[in-house]
């Protein structure tokens, strides 16, 4: 860092200089934060990777997919699973809290009042 002593004349610009490089400072960590956030790319996997992806067993795998539990894409003999689908099948088991069903229920709930006090002030 520069040792460098300012007059009170140029603290004006040097607050600029410093606020400007700020601002290229913020422009570059909201670029690489979009970069890192952004969705991994789609990649096919065969049965054993899946079953690494999913930490399973490869048998597992296979009796899975032949009850057509789990996505798969089948060529010729081979098995191929795409990440984003089980990502997808992952988050479908996803349980939620009480506090997020009664949410939902009350939101159902009020949502069928409504419906019920339309209809019956069309009549």
């Amino acid at each position: 860092m520069k040792d460098t002593k300012l007059t009170f004349d140029e603290l004006p610009s040097a607050v600029s200089h410093i606020t400007k490089e700020l601002g290229e400072l913020k422009q570059l960590i909201l670029q690489k934060h979009t970069q890192t956030s952004s969705p991994q790319q789609d990649r096919l996997l065969n049965t054993n990777d899946a079953a690494i992806f999913l930490n399973l067993a490869v048998s597992t795998i296979y009796n899975l997919s032949s009850k057509g539990e789990l996505p798969v894409m089948k060529r010729g003999k081979k098995l191929y699973f795409s990440t984003t689908d089980l990502t997808d099948y992952i988050r479908q088991g996803l349980r939620r809290s009480n506090d997020q069903i009664e949410t939902d229920a009350i939101e159902h709930l009020s949502q069928i009042k409504l419906r019920s006090t339309h209809t019956s002030s069309k009549y």
